[in-house]
């Protein structure tokens, strides 16, 4: 078996673009409530979004020797999504590597780790994901694999699968269910447009939501 697979299949980037638009709590509910991550996994920045398929590496602890590697073989838009081993303590990506990045047009990073060089990657405005950021470097001979299965902050994702990020957090989205999980979100972005409408009109969240029953099942009495 290979450690390094370069060919991947990837969501139709119609069905990609598309999701752009959605915050990913919406995404996440119309799931199913699946692929939640990790919420110690942040955007680097405010405002900083992912979304593209992803890139997986599975890292050597303090090693970045195979992030090198998908950085190399990854294809603009795609997510390269690391996981190190649960080693978070070092720099496993930094500036230069984003200028790399930058040039190849790849859609971002998510990492479960920390990287370094984090004001400079900010101004570039290139989105990454991590746990926070280390001045410890890494070394560059460590064992790993690219483009294989991966846990990443308690989600498994495979190789392809649709990486969504915003201020809200990340949830994965198996590329088999991408284009029934757009249908559902979009729905739920219109059902949610209508409930704005009546909750803004002065209707309360307990009597839309038909909520009274729950506080009389508790016991809860009104003074």
């Amino acid at each position: 078996m290979s450690q390094i697979i370069t060919k991947i299949e990837r969501p139709p980037k119609e069905v990609i673009d598309q999701f752009r638009d959605i915050g990913v709590a919406t995404v996440h509910e119309a799931s199913g409530r699946k692929g939640y991550v990790d919420s110690a996994i942040k955007p680097i920045a405010q405002g900083v979004h992912l979304c593209g398929p992803a890139f997986t590496v599975s890292a050597h602890p303090r090693d970045n020797l195979m992030l090198h590697k998908a950085l190399e073989k990854a294809q603009a838009g795609d997510i390269i999504v690391a996981s190190v081993g649960g080693f978070y303590q070092a720099g496993y990506w930094g500036g230069l590597m984003v200028t790399s990045a930058l040039a190849k047009k790849i859609g971002g990073l998510a990492i479960d780790g920390c990287v370094r060089d984090s004001e400079e990657i900010i101004r570039t405005g290139w989105p990454v994901f991590c746990r926070g950021f280390c001045v410890l470097g890494t070394g560059k001979t460590g064992p790993g694999v690219v483009n294989h299965p991966i846990l990443f902050g308690g989600a498994i994702v495979n190789p392809g699968d649709l990486i969504l990020g915003d201020g809200d957090g990340m949830v994965i989205v198996a590329r088999a269910d991408c284009k029934a999980v757009l249908e559902k979100s979009i729905e739920r972005v219109e059902a949610e447009k209508k409930k704005a409408v009546t909750l803004g009109s002065g209707v309360s969240s307990v009597e839309f939501n038909k909520l009274a029953k729950n506080f009389e099942f508790l016991g809860l009495k009104e003074d």
